[in-house]
C-alpha cells in the first residue's frame, strides 16, 4: 500500500493505470506458469524422503517454461499493445519478460522451503521481497519518476530474493534426477490450466477496463482499487501453501479426518472474514482518499465492490488446495474454467456499457459463484456440514460494520484509528455471539512469539 501510494502520487492516474496494466500482464504470465510447479513442489518435496531429487527435476523444469514465456511474452508484446490502445505498453512488457525467469526460479526455492516445512523461513523470505521491492522502488522513481524506472525495481527485487533463497537450499540444476519428471508434469499441468483460470477470472477485468472503459485514467482508479483488495490476496498467498503441505502430509498418512476438521475450519475462517470486507466497503472512499488521494476517489466505489470479489478468490484457492492435496489436481481446473469463459464474455458485454463498475459486478458475482461451487463440491466429497450458522453470523456483523464505517466519518488519517476500532468490535461481536470458540483462541495463542525458534531441523 505505502508502494501504490508513492506511485499513484508520482506517475498520476493515467500512467499508474499504465504500469498497473503492465504488472498485471507479467503478473499472469508468472502466475500461470509458476502456481502449478510450486504447488506440485509443496505436495511432492512434503510427501518424499528424497525431496533433492524431486526439487531439481522442478527447477530444471521451471527454468525451461519460464524462459519459453518469457520469449512468448516478448514476441506479443507489440499485439497486446495494439489491443490495449497502448503502443507504449509493448516496450514496458518487452522489459518486463526479463523478470519472468527471475520471478519463478525465486518462486520455486520458496515453494521447497514450504514443503520442507520451513514456514517460518518462507515467510521472511516473502516479506523481505515485499519491503526490498517498495525501498527500490522509491529510490528509482525518485531518481527518475517514470514507468521504466519502477519495472527496473521489480526486475531488481526478483534478482535479490532468488540470490537470498539459494544461500539457504540449493537445490541442483545440473545434477541428474532419478525423480520422475512425468509424474511432475502430470500434477503440473491441470494446475498450470487452473491458476491460468485463477489469474483471469481476477485480473482479466483490468484489461477490458483499459481497452473499452472509457477515459484513460479509468485503468489507473480500477488498478489503484485492487491494489486496496488486495490484502485477503496476500493472505490467500501465504496461507494456501501452508494449508496444502499439512493437508498433503494428512492424505499421504491416511490421517484422513484431520484433514476433515483442517478444511472445515479453513472455510469458515474466509467466512468469518465477510465483516472486515463490510467494514472496507463502508469506508472504501476514506480509504482511497487517505492512500492515493483526492484525486482517486473513484477508485472508491470499485473498492466496495472488489473487496468482496477478494473472498471468493479465497474460497476456491483454499477449496482447491484441499482438492490438490488429496490427489485430485484437475479438478479446480474443471470448475474454475467455465467461469473464466462467463467473465470473458460478460465483461465483454457489460464493460463497454457500464464501465469500471460493471467489471467490478461482473469479477464480484463470479468469484463467489466460483467459490460457494468449489466449497459445495468438496464438502459433499467428505460429507462435510455446510457452516451456515456462521455464514448468517458473519453477514449480520458484517451488515453493522458496514453501517458503522459509513456512517462514521473520518476526515484524513484518523481513518487508521477507526479502523482498528471497529476491527476490535467485529471481534467482540463474535466472541458474544459465539462464534469464536475455545479451539479458536487456543490457535491464535499458538500464533504469539514464545521467545524460541521452532523452525524443523533440515
Amino acid at each position: 500500500m505505502i508502494t501504490a501510494a508513492f506511485l499513484t502520487r508520482k506517475l498520476g492516474p493515467q500512467d499508474y493505470g499504465l504500469y498497473t496494466v503492465a504488472v498485471t500482464v507479467v503478473v499472469l504470465v508468472e502466475i500461470s506458469i509458476t502456481l502449478g510447479f510450486n504447488r506440485t513442489a509443496v505436495k511432492f518435496v512434503s510427501e518424499s524422503s528424497q525431496w533433492e531429487s524431486v526439487a531439481s527435476s522442478l527447477l530444471k523444469a521451471q527454468l525451461l517454461v519460464s524462459i519459453l514465456a518469457a520469449i512468448a511474452l516478448l514476441a506479443a508484446a507489440p499485439i497486446l499493445g495494439s489491443w490495449l490502445n497502448s503502443p507504449d505498453l509493448s516496450k514496458y512488457l518487452a522489459l518486463f519478460s526479463l523478470d519472468i525467469p527471475l520471478s519463478a526460479l525465486a518462486g520455486i526455492h520458496r515453494s521447497i522451503l514450504i514443503g520442507r516445512e520451513f514456514f517460518g523461513l518462507r515467510a521472511i523470505l516473502t516479506g523481505t521481497y515485499w519491503v526490498v521491492r517498495m525501498t527500490l522502488i522509491i529510490l528509482f522513481v525518485t531518481l527518475q519518476p517514470t514507468i521504466t524506472a519502477a519495472v527496473l525495481a521489480c526486475i531488481g527485487t526478483s534478482a535479490f530474493l532468488l540470490g537470498v533463497a539459494r544461500i539457504f537450499i540449493r537445490p541442483s540444476l545440473f545434477k541428474r534426477s532419478r525423480f520422475p519428471i512425468r509424474k511432475l508434469w502430470d500434477y503440473a499441468w491441470p494446475l498450470f490450466f487452473f491458476t491460468i483460470g485463477m489469474h483471469l477470472l481476477n485480473r482479466v477485468d483490468l484489461l477490458f477496463v483499459k481497452a473499452w472503459g472509457g477515459a484513460p485514467a479509468n485503468a489507473g482508479f480500477y488498478g489503484a482499487a485492487q491494489n486496496l483488495a488486495i490484502v485477503p490476496v496476500l493472505f490467500t498467498a501465504s496461507f494456501t501453501p501452508l494449508l496444502l503441505a499439512k493437508l498433503s502430509r494428512f492424505f499421504a498418512q491416511d490421517q484422513e479426518e484431520s484433514a476433515k476438521i483442517m478444511i472445515g475450519e479453513s472455510v469458515r475462517m474466509i467466512i468469518c472474514m465477510l465483516p472486515f470486507a463490510g467494514m472496507s466497503a463502508g469506508a472504501a472512499n476514506e480509504l482511497a482518499v487517505a492512500i492515493y488521494g483526492r484525486s482517486f476517489l473513484p477508485s472508491g466505489p470499485l473498492l466496495a465492490l472488489l473487496i468482496f470479489a477478494a473472498l471468493g478468490i479465497m474460497l476456491i484457492s483454499v477449496s482447491s488446495a484441499a482438492l490438490i492435496a488429496s490427489g485430485r489436481p484437475s479438478w479446480p481446473a474443471f470448475l474454475t474454467m467455465p467461469l473464466v469463459i462467463l467473465a470473458l464474455a460478460a465483461h465483454s458485454m457489460v464493460v463497454p456499457r457500464f464501465g469500471p463498475m460493471g467489471a467490478a459486478a461482473v469479477t464480484t458475482v463470479l468469484a463467489w459463484c466460483g467459490g460457494l461451487a468449489t466449497v459445495i463440491v468438496h464438502y459433499k466429497l467428505w460429507e462435510l456440514p455446510l457452516p451456515a450458522i456462521s455464514v448468517l453470523r458473519s453477514i449480520f456483523i458484517g451488515a453493522i460494520a458496514y453501517v458503522l464505517a459509513g456512517f462514521w466519518p473520518t476526515p484524513g488519517y484518523f481513518l487508521f484509528i477507526k479502523i482498528p476500532v471497529l476491527s476490535l468490535l467485529i471481534f467482540l461481536a463474535f466472541f458474544s455471539t459465539g462464534e469464536l470458540n475455545a479451539n479458536d483462541l487456543a490457535i491464535v495463542r499458538t500464533l504469539l512469539p514464545r521467545g524460541k525458534s521452532t523452525e524443523p531441523k533440515s
